[in-house]
């Protein structure tokens, strides 16, 4: 082989290496960062459904009384502590059993019941309607459809706080907060401590005037009701809903029929409730959720030690015991059971289940159908059940008509913008995957240099 030769296939080579990095790059990249989170976590997690557990006993452990333990006992805590601070200490997902979770919970229950069904829509549809038409969309544009409906959500959880409309200053702390919470949950971007606190103070300010809620939890001081309010509802409730919507509305985007027909049956309602479960059941919000065993659990010939972690994997537990289920298909909701359909996306009734359960769905019904008045959607972006690309989307204003004979067919964009959109995601990815990795690692570190979780139950052994 001459030099020019060897120089014209080396050359072929560097290429087709270069451009096959973004099929293989991000995945590799984020097998290599699940090894270093294992490895720096330890092999304390009883993994479910995993070695000697299978999903058919998922719901078993799941709802299993002894399984009740929330932080303390396992160092993975610690990094979800880090995550979600400040506060985490009252957060309800992460209260140990006992009389202060009561009173935080029937706080909950208090303000996410003051609202019927029917009011719950009209506020979502109020507020969602408002949002949207913020965006001032004069033709096809690309947005980032989490950030699209974070807004949406900060309005709508401010609202039902405090019972009044949202002011622009508490929207935008409240979205900056929620942003900064899942970007790092995602390790896509470092803690802003700042962003966080400067909502903390404007919640101890609200308190402290008297213009907090009603029915706030005595066992909680004011500055923990502040971190209560923040983690419950301008976190978790906002961030969950944000990214719910981005996962249906990537689906409704990617499935011109879909949309179509949500369009031209907007009353449907049944057709809309499939998709939702679909969504939901293929795109879990949670990924794994740990549990701290107070006592032995018992489970066929196998014996589960008390203080064992139990890592419940809600992917693999919701694509498992189903025909095709790595496939979307709403219509599998009419041709079996739902009971026999392994999906629980708001947890089991019997172990805290989420206590949004019962507005969250209709929610999103009534979210979506403002949404897909007003846009066409269209995304060949890559969906993942971490979403760390946000959910990029097309996004074209469609007319608004009120009867169905009246409606048009959804308009298409150009197929150049679609595959543009694609190449630019799968690239996007390689660089994401890198910086996911390096950040990623570095808060694993710091969170078990802080301790945030061992401290302070130390603490508080220590001061009985």
């Amino acid at each position: 082989m001459t030099q020019m030769e060897w120089g014209w296939s080396a050359g072929v080579a560097a290429l087709v290496l270069l451009g096959s990095v973004p099929y293989w790059l991000p995945g590799a990249v984020v097998a290599l960062r699940v090894r270093i989170f294992a490895m720096v976590n330890g092999e304390e997690g009883v993994s479910v459904p995993g070695g000697r557990f299978g999903a058919e006993e998922f719901k078993q452990l799941y709802a299993d009384p002894a399984a009740n333990g929330r932080s303390k006992g396992a160092a993975l805590s610690d990094l979800f502590w880090y995550w979600l601070a400040p506060g985490p200490q009252v957060h309800q997902e992460h209260l140990e059993p006992g009389p202060r979770y009561d009173s935080v919970a029937r706080s909950t229950r208090r303000i996410l019941t003051r609202l019927s069904k029917d009011e719950w829509e009209a506020l979502v549809g109020r507020v969602a309607g408002r949002t949207l038409d913020e965006l001032q969309v004069g033709r096809t544009r690309t947005v980032r459809l989490r950030d699209v409906m974070m807004p949406v959500w900060a309005e709508v959880y401010y609202e039902l706080v405090f019972g009044e409309p949202c002011p622009a200053q508490a929207r935008d702390l409240i979205t900056a907060n929620a942003n900064d919470v899942v970007s790092a949950l995602k390790c896509t971007h470092l803690r802003h401590m700042g962003r966080r606190d400067r909502l903390t103070r404007y919640l101890v300010e609200r308190i402290e005037a008297g213009r907090g809620p009603e029915g706030l939890s005595d066992a909680l001081s004011v500055q923990e009701q502040a971190y209560y309010l923040q983690g419950t509802y301008f976190n978790t409730a906002v961030v969950q809903m944000s990214e719910a919507m981005a996962h249906l509305l990537m689906v409704v985007a990617a499935n011109p029929e879909i949309q179509q027909r949500l369009r031209d049956e907007p009353g449907d309602v049944e057709y809309l409730d499939r998709i939702i479960d679909e969504t939901l059941r293929m795109y879990p919000l949670f990924g794994v959720a740990h549990r701290i065993t107070s006592r032995e659990i018992v489970v066929g010939d196998a014996a589960i030690p008390g203080g064992s972690v139990l890592l419940f994997n809600y992917p693999a537990f919701h694509h498992s015991g189903t025909a095709g289920a790595d496939r979307f298909d709403p219509e599998r909701w009419l041709r079996a059971d739902a009971g026999q359909i392994r999906n629980i996306p708001f947890g089991v009734s019997a172990n805290r289940p989420c206590p949004a359960r019962g507005v969250a769905p209709l929610s999103m019904r009534a979210a979506t159908r403002e949404v897909v008045r007003r846009f066409a959607l269209a995304t060949s972006a890559g969906h993942t059940r971490s979403l760390p690309n946000r959910g990029p989307c097309l996004v074209t204003p469609t007319a608004a008509t009120p009867e169905p004979a009246a409606r048009t067919q959804v308009p298409a964009p150009a197929a150049a913008r679609l595959a543009a959109l694609r190449v630019r995601d799968r690239w996007e990815d390689v660089w994401r995957s890198v910086v996911q990795l390096v950040l990623g690692t570095y808060m694993v570190f710091d969170a078990r240099r802080l301790r945030l979780c061992r401290n302070y139950f130390a603490g508080q052994e220590a001061g009985r």
